[in-house]
């Protein structure tokens, strides 16, 4: 096992800079989901790790050792891809052994190897079966198979489960997860998909533009995204994004927006900040739908309402922009109903700014 550090990384391609000077370090034994959307560097700087690209700025060192002129058979780091590339003249226990078969180990450390692996991963009995006769999810357990086999240091999956259908995508994060937890070998897993982030990570790390946009447990971005870029990329639905100016309030700051106003926390950066422009982050978790007649409600207009069993989602719209509320349908006739205004504590209230899109300090949830 080992911990992978990344100082200062840098990819161009030419003039073109895709990467820009990232810093990581993953601690050993630990799981790390890199986020974003594509062509954010993601996979770039996975396949830096890897020995795939080159590294043109900076230093990766995995255990202790500098690792930027090492080929990549000899860095002991292990990887899933998105296509499986497995080989389909040879069956499961010849595609999982194959790694083995070129570092020459005996045929008994082989058997052994892939009857073990075969038996973690459900496999023993598609061991004489050729890729093609094996489902999305079986070939996708086979591409895991040959890379754990070989006990490498490092894991890296490349968006592994991008070409299977939904419900495989959560059979299989469920499986990866145990895998996991099972073997304890750090891990560092690239996706665009933020569910598979939120799920599988010890800790996330959002790129955007070849940046490290925020590094963190899954529910402290999600409870506090450094950005506006993080708030609407993490959670589904996203966060909802309202602009609106600091009002003066009687003792405690508000926002006003469209003629409507929502009571703010206090926080040290409102103390003199009346008329400031700013983003309003409200999570569509968050949100309680009011009554016409309720305090602090915010007038919306109802689009649509999504059911969805246990819950709903209601499209609705405020300032010409776009509105989501979550909310459980369980004894809630109202949710097909009339809905027409919502209310939020103050204190779940994300304030942004208006210029540079990062938070205000100050207003930090705890889980």
């Amino acid at each position: 096992m080992a911990g992978v550090r990344l100082e200062g990384i840098v990819k161009a391609y030419g003039a073109v800079e895709v990467v820009h000077g990232i810093d990581l370090e993953v601690q050993e034994k630990e799981f790390v989901v890199l986020v974003g959307p594509s062509g954010c560097g993601k996979s770039t700087t996975l396949r830096m790790i890897a020995g795939l690209e080159e590294i043109s700025a900076g230093h990766l060192t995995i255990d202790g050792r500098v690792m930027n002129r090492v080929a990549p058979k000899d860095r002991d780091v292990a990887m899933v891809f998105q296509n499986y590339a497995l080989y389909p003249h040879l069956n499961v226990a010849d595609n999982i052994a194959f790694g083995l078969r070129i570092r020459r180990e005996s045929k008994e450390r082989i058997a052994s190897s892939v009857a073990e692996v075969a038996e973690i991963l459900g496999l023993t009995p598609y061991l004489d079966r050729r890729p093609a006769d094996l489902s999305g999810g079986q070939r996708q357990r086979v591409a895991m198979g040959r890379a754990i086999v070989r006990r490498p240091k490092v894991f890296l999956f490349d968006e592994p489960l991008s070409n299977l259908d939904a419900k495989l995508r959560t059979q299989m994060r469920a499986e990866i997860k145990r895998l996991h937890k099972r073997l304890g070998v750090t891990s560092i897993y690239v996706t665009h998909d933020q569910v598979e982030a939120m799920t599988l990570a010890d800790r996330i790390v959002v790129m955007h533009d070849g940046r490290i946009e925020q590094i963190g447990a899954p529910m402290e971005l999600f409870l506090n995204p450094a950005n506006t870029f993080v708030a609407s990329f993490l959670g589904s639905p996203p966060m909802n994004m309202v602009k609106a100016r600091i009002a003066s309030g009687d003792g405690a700051p508000s926002a006003e927006f469209n003629g409507q106003r929502l009571r703010l926390q206090p926080l040290p950066a409102l103390g003199n900040a009346v008329g400031r422009e700013v983003i309003l982050g409200i999570r569509p978790e968050f949100v309680s739908i009011a009554e016409a007649d309720q305090p602090d409600r915010v007038a919306i207009e109802v689009d649509l309402v999504e059911t969805l069993g246990s819950e709903a989602l209601i499209h609705a719209s405020l300032m010409g922009q776009p509105f989501i509320i979550r909310t459980e349908t369980v004894g809630q006739k109202r949710v097909l109903d009339g809905i027409s205004g919502f209310t939020i504590a103050p204190h779940l209230v994300r304030v942004f700014d208006a210029k540079t899109g990062e938070a205000l300090p100050g207003q930090e949830l705890k889980q």
